[in-house]
């Protein structure tokens, strides 16, 4: 594609906008680095199939399934009888939709999507192509009380057996998988792993429960033999000494599944802050366990941004006078910061539970202990926020939804800006900030911890963005422009993020109730500086005290803080389920129409751009090409086809 005939915005189905990338420092890289982003983008992809799995149990043969009708639709195939016009566009949409959502359940609210197509449509279509029936994935698709949700959050539901993820056995309690956990930890442990995450736990022939480990040999063994394979590719054409380090013990980290290689595979890649190109490969986050212990695998890799970047870097070099001047109690605080590394990049493929939906901002690694010791490398993405900003231009969302023009002026001057920089701050500092106290378990918030950290940067980018600390950096033009990100933060936890949620549904996914807690529980212990008012019938956010808030802010920064560094389950507990679960029913009905009468969509996701190697007559690669043309359902067929094993 020409610069001139590149959309942002490109195909839209369901409750779904997907948009495009762009790769702009592609083209300046030197042959070397576009060969290594070719090898290290062949390894975030050939770890899809992971996370299918990992999704539910049937997702990978529901997937060859869907797939084997589609493209028979698609091709026309003349086996095919006479489809109806209806049904079939409404297969085409379902498809789409477990594409996006890497597998039958929906990415955010994690309930099992509903088929507006019938069953004697799909059934007719596998006989006429001769695809054998099998009745559990029928059931899977038609049954509504056939593993609903993947990942339930209910309090006082055994999280397990509620859930459809494939972490554990189907057979395996929460009670049991916590135990069987907390059995192995060594609260004298000054360095310890953690545990579980790169296995699923099941029971032996004997009925004991054992864990069988993602690597080399082991569990998705093929998949991460692949991986290792490009991983070494990449090692051959590493810019320096420190990235060869790290892809040489993340190579024998998927060799051997060991959780201490894992641990010095983070270490070093903390270390290297020198290499334009960089990467995240493996078991990553823990919001796909209701348990808060097993990894999703995800992969990227991106090209740092330098002019950019400079934003972020005035953050990580002042981390510690953040951590200095924080509200919390100083018990909680890290009296030296070390390592925290923050910059600005451009994706350049995103892989795994990154793909097609993707966060903006990553914070790693995970490990309590080596961000102590070791620190913490930040990115924000700036290619995928960019796209994000232009598809919503002119969308007509701020009329309908701030409270009057001179607050929509004050987000149209500041808030895109302050947006990138709440990212950063959250990212950088948010969560690289405070301590657990010694012999704290790290996993002692269990369902809750996901949410309560997502809170905790939160508030901590919420309380320093206000601060003059920021326009003395030159990172905040003014006193004013804070109040734009305070008024987009507020408006989204109270009233804007409920377009994401089924009527009659509850909040369930971290971040969502992240955003909720703060805004209800700002709202209820600001003295009325700010609540929600009618006009017209319509509710909207109105704020009278911006200082008052940022108050509040850092009232809740120190309570939560304090549950995390102190463990204490039963406070985070309390104020989850009071603020960050409930919906007030005519609200959410209120939001759910006004929204739906600007005919937008509420989640967005990203088409990846394609690298193609070309090679000599002896194979070796001479330059490797971009391009952004595909379509969405080509790049999911591709993908099936070229990377499954």
């Amino acid at each position: 594609m020409k610069d001139e005939q590149f959309r942002y915005a490109d195909e839209r189905f369901a409750d779904i906008q997907m948009l495009r990338y762009r790769v702009e420092g592609f083209d300046a890289l030197s042959l070397r680095q576009k060969k290594l982003v070719y090898h290290l983008s062949e390894a975030a992809l050939y770890g899809r199939d992971i996370l299918w799995d990992q999704n539910c149990r049937y997702n990978l043969p529901l997937r060859r399934m869907l797939e084997a009708v589609y493209v028979a639709i698609k091709r026309g195939d003349k086996r095919l009888g006479i489809l109806p016009e209806a049904e079939t566009r409404a297969f085409g949409e379902y498809m789409r939709r477990v594409w996006f959502a890497n597998g039958v359940h929906h990415h955010y609210s994690m309930d099992k999507f509903k088929p507006t197509f019938g069953e004697d449509f799909l059934r007719k279509a596998l006989r006429d192509i001769e695809y054998p029936v099998d009745e559990t994935l029928m059931r899977l698709i038609f049954d509504d009380k056939f593993l609903p949700k993947r990942v339930n959050q209910a309090d006082g539901e055994d999280l397990l057996q509620t859930s459809a993820m494939n972490y554990y056995s189907p057979d395996v309690t929460q009670a049991e998988a916590e135990r069987f956990y907390a059995e192995q930890k060594n609260a004298e442990d000054p360095h310890p792993v953690m545990y579980g995450m790169n296995s699923r736990l099941e029971r032996d022939e004997k009925g004991r429960l054992v864990e069988r480990t993602w690597k080399s040999g082991g569990m998705y063994g093929k998949n991460i033999d692949r991986i290792i394979d490009c991983l070494s590719s990449a090692h051959e054409v590493a810019e320096n000494d420190k990235q060869r380090q790290v892809l040489a013990s993340l190579i024998e980290f998927y060799r051997t599944g060991d959780l201490r290689t894992f641990d010095q595979y983070t270490i070093q890649w903390v270390e290297d802050t020198l290499s334009e190109v960089d990467f995240t490969n493996g078991f990553t986050e823990v919001y796909g366990d209701p348990l808060g212990l097993k990894a999703s695998w995800e992969g990227y890799v991106n090209l740092r941004d330098n002019v950019a970047t400079h934003r972020t870097q005035q953050l990580s070099d002042n981390a510690q006078w953040f951590e200095d001047h924080s509200p919390v109690d100083s018990r909680f605080k890290k009296s030296v910061c070390n390592g925290v590394t923050a910059k600005v990049v451009e994706a350049a493929i995103l892989g795994g539970d990154l793909y097609p939906a993707s966060a903006i901002g990553i914070n790693l690694p995970n490990s309590n202990w080596v961000r102590q010791e070791h620190g913490s490398k930040s990115v924000t993405i700036g290619n995928l926020t960019h796209a994000y900003a232009e598809a919503a231009k002119g969308n007509g969302f701020r009329e309908e939804f701030v409270i009057d023009k001179a607050t929509r002026d004050l987000l149209n001057t500041y808030d895109e800006a302050l947006d990138d920089l709440h990212t950063d701050l959250h990212e950088c500092l948010g969560h690289g900030s405070g301590k657990l106290l010694p012999g704290v378990d790290p996993d002692a918030l269990k369902a809750y911890g996901s949410t309560i950290e997502e809170a905790r940067a939160d508030l901590f980018a919420l309380y320093y963005i206000a601060d003059p600390k920021l326009i003395e950096l030159g990172l905040v033009p003014n006193e004013e422009a804070y109040k734009s990100q305070y008024y987009s933060y507020l408006m989204n936890g109270l009233l804007t993020q409920l377009v994401r949620i089924e009527l009659g549904k509850q909040i369930e996914e971290a971040h969502m109730r992240n955003r909720a807690l703060i805004s209800r529980w700002v709202m209820a212990h600001c003295d009325g500086a700010m609540t929600l008012v009618v006009k017209n019938q319509k509710t909207y956010l109105q704020i009278s005290d911006y200082p008052a808030l940022r108050l509040a802010i850092g009232k809740l920064l120190a309570e939560v803080q304090r549950i995390k560094s102190e463990g204490d389950f039963e406070a985070a507990r309390r104020l989850v389920e009071d603020y960050g679960v409930e919906i007030d029913a005519d609200l959410h009905n209120e939001i759910l129409s006004r929204y739906r009468a600007l005919n937008l969509a509420p989640y967005k996701g990203f088409i990846n751009p394609c690298y193609n190697a070309v090679r000599n007559d002896a194979g070796e690669i001479v330059d490797v090409k971009i391009t952004y043309g595909e379509a969405f359902d080509e790049q999911m067929l591709r993908y099936g086809r070229d990377y499954s094993l």
